[in-house]
This record gives C-alpha cells, sequence and structure tokens, in this order.
C-alpha cells in the first residue's frame, strides 16, 4: 500500500513539473504583441490585446491571453456588480488563437518586439510564471487593470527604465471617456449604460500610459516606443505584420436606439401633458413611472458609488437627474390627496435638472476637451430624458400649486 501511495505520489509530482517546466528560448524564438479589431459584442468592442511566444527550434508557438473570464465562475454576476471581477491569464496554442479570430472575422496585427536573448528569456519567464494555476487569477479593472494594461506593465516590467513609450498621440488630449465614445458609438445601449453607470473617474486628464486602456493605443505605443540598446535608442518593435484582414467591426446604433426610443418618450409625454393641461388632471400612471424608474437608477447610482470596489463609478453626477428620492415619491402621486411638500420638493428637483442640463453644456463646449474642474461629461441620449423630467415636474408643481 505504501509503495503504491509513493508511486502515485511521485507521478503526480512529475506531471507538475512537466506542466510548469520552462523551456530555454533559442536564438530564433520571437516575443509579439498581438491586437485584435473589435468583435460585435459589448465586451468585445474595444478590441483585444495578449503576448505571442513563439519559438520554432523547439516547436513552441503559443499565445498568453489575460482576457479570459468564465460566466460559470462562482458568483461571477454578484463580483461584477461589486467590482471584484476575477480575470486570468491563460496559455494556449497560437493556432487555435487565431483561428478563433478568423472564424469571428477580425482582424489580428503582430508587433515583434526587439529584445535581446536575456530580455526574452526574462518575459517568457515571468508570462509562464503569471500562467500558472496558482499565479493566473487577478482583480480586473476595465480601465486600470486589463488585458491590454497587462502588456504595458509586463514590459515595463522586463525593461525597466530601457524602454520609453510615447508622452502623447496627438495634439488633442482626450479623457477616458471620449476615448471610450471613439470606439463605442454614443447612441448605443452599451454606451448609454456605461455612462450611466460610471463617475467623473473618466472625465480628468490622463497620460499616454493611461491611452493604453485601449488595445489600438497599445499597438500605437509599441510602435512609437523605443528602447536603449548599447547607448542607442532603438525601435522597440522591430517587424509588424498583418495577420488577418477583415474589415472592422463596429457595433452601430439599432432602429430601436437611445435617443429614437427617449425621443418618441418625450413625444408621448408632451402629448398627454397637453392634454392633461386642458382636462386640468394629471396621468398617474405616467407620474409613476417617471419618478420610480429615475428613482431606482439614481438608487443603483448610489450603490455603485458608495458600496462597490469599482474605481470609476463614485462621483456619478448622474444621480442628479437620477435622483434615488424619486423612488418614495412616485408612490406618493399615485395617492388623490398629494402632502403640500411634495411642491417644493418637485421645486429643487427642478433645480437639480436645471444644473444638470448647466454641466452638459459645460461638458461638452468648455474648451477643455469635456473637462471642466471635474465635471462630468455626460451623454447626448440625456437630452430627451432630462426634458421629459423638467416638463412633467414643472407641470405637477404648477397644478399641484394651484389646488393648495
Amino acid at each position: 500500500m505504501k509503495k503504491t501511495y509513493f508511486f502515485i505520489l511521485l507521478v503526480v509530482s512529475t506531471l507538475q513539473n512537466i506542466q510548469s517546466q520552462e523551456y530555454k528560448l533559442s536564438k530564433q524564438s520571437e516575443i509579439s504583441i498581438i491586437t485584435v479589431g473589435p468583435g460585435d459584442i459589448l465586451y468585445e468592442a474595444f478590441g483585444h490585446s495578449a503576448i505571442r511566444v513563439s519559438d520554432p527550434v523547439i516547436g513552441m508557438d503559443n499565445i498568453f491571453n489575460y482576457g479570459l473570464f468564465d460566466f460559470n465562475q462562482p458568483n461571477f454576476y454578484a463580483n461584477f456588480v461589486k467590482g471584484r471581477l476575477l480575470y486570468k491569464v491563460g496559455k494556449q496554442s497560437f493556432g487555435r488563437f487565431i483561428t478563433s479570430y478568423n472564424y469571428q472575422k477580425r482582424w489580428m496585427k503582430e508587433q515583434v518586439l526587439n529584445l535581446s536573448q536575456v530580455e526574452k528569456q526574462d518575459m517568457y519567464a515571468l508570462l509562464e510564471q503569471n500562467a500558472l494555476p496558482h499565479n493566473a487569477e487577478y482583480l480586473y479593472d476595465p480601465y486600470f487593470n486589463n488585458c491590454a494594461t497587462k502588456l504595458r506593465d509586463i514590459t515595463k516590467n522586463i525593461l525597466g527604465n530601457t524602454v520609453y513609450f510615447p508622452s502623447s498621440f496627438s495634439n488633442d488630449s482626450y479623457t477616458m471617456r471620449q476615448l471610450m465614445d471613439k470606439e463605442l458609438h454614443w447612441n448605443t445601449w452599451g454606451n448609454f449604460g456605461i455612462n450611466l453607470a460610471l463617475g467623473n473617474t473618466l472625465d480628468k486628464a490622463i497620460t499616454a500610459d493611461d491611452y493604453m486602456y485601449l488595445p489600438d493605443y497599445v499597438y500605437e505605443s509599441f510602435r512609437k516606443a523605443n528602447k536603449i540598446k548599447k547607448n542607442v535608442d532603438t525601435p522597440l518593435v522591430k517587424k509588424e505584420q498583418l495577420l488577418l484582414n477583415f474589415k472592422e467591426i463596429k457595433i452601430k446604433p439599432k432602429w430601436y436606439n437611445p435617443f429614437f426610443i427617449f425621443s418618441i418618450a418625450l413625444l408621448l409625454t408632451i402629448m398627454i401633458t397637453y392634454r392633461d393641461q386642458k382636462r386640468n388632471k394629471r396621468t398617474k400612471l405616467l407620474d409613476f413611472s417617471i419618478f420610480f424608474v429615475t428613482g431606482l437608477l439614481g438608487l443603483v447610482i448610489c450603490f455603485l458609488w458608495f458600496f462597490t470596489n469599482h474605481s470609476t463609478t463614485p462621483n456619478n453626477f448622474n444621480f442628479l437627474w437620477a435622483f434615488f428620492p424619486n423612488l418614495f415619491v412616485a408612490c406618493i402621486l399615485l395617492k388623490n390627496n398629494i402632502p403640500n411638500w411634495i411642491v417644493n420638493y418637485l421645486k429643487f428637483y427642478l433645480t437639480l435638472l436645471v444644473i444638470t442640463l448647466f454641466i452638459f453644456i459645460l461638458g461638452r463646449f468648455n474648451g477643455i476637451n469635456g473637462y471642466f474642474f471635474g465635471i462630468q461629461q455626460f451623454s447626448f441620449v440625456l437630452i430627451p430624458i432630462v426634458l421629459i423630467l423638467f416638463l412633467r415636474s414643472f407641470y405637477l408643481q404648477k397644478i399641484l400649486n394651484a389646488k393648495k
């Protein structure tokens, strides 16, 4: 029995050693940055980045992918809401990797890095170490710690102060939100949801390094980067090639886009309010729906702001129009007898809506690329929403005030 147990222990130990074996790379080995174009699903809309390690001498061609997650992971959705989403790095054959994106018809570019043999071996060793089961998981942040930023950080870790990424990309200075809006059309439900949930952290001035939360800018940064080699600046990328040539996929607005739907809702609100004014009445169901939905959204915003670990949900000025006390006011507006204090509440809420419009204007036209003393840049989709809220709140306080 003891011999059997010892044999099993020996086999398991041997397999673990084989699994964690780190190959010594040959001089023909190459390490590359792989950039993939966007897909047609929201979480694919910004593209993807990974690292390829190939060595024809030892017959190795692997991809190290920091963008893996599992919907079936325990408490996946709860962790996502709380801002504690675990991603992991996985190692797979490059053949399988490129076949997958060829099937999805997404373009793929490769940048072979100009590394010494020691640097290649060190980077490969770090990648293998990260890919071990007990190291593979990391706390994901879509803006500060994702599949794209990992490549920047790994390269800096290996090359230290011998590598210099560009300090800027153009004469224009963008915020993280503006970069996101360039990648994902403002009039899509995905863009609206992201802008609704995230606060003004995305509207602050950023460095060129911060641009690299997006794969496109990882590609541009590596393309323009230099490293010091024998006291001479040399390009970090020694060779580029297009591996998959497909037209870039864009998530385009549907006919049922947010601006269209909310504009229809605005038109209906105008018609119902006009009819109510003629009859000197109010449509309780409309008032309840408007205030209940905005109050519920406000509750979600406050939850994300104060009770989660998301780095980008605090300081969200959307709470001004998505005001969570509306949730309670909605129930009161279903009654026939409305307390007098509701009129003062509506006047206060109208003030918040005016401030919302003021912030919208400052965020769009202040001449500092959407950033003004920390003020948030709102989506254009908010225009019909705020008009609905202003119109109905103004009418309600007017008719309720007249019935005092």
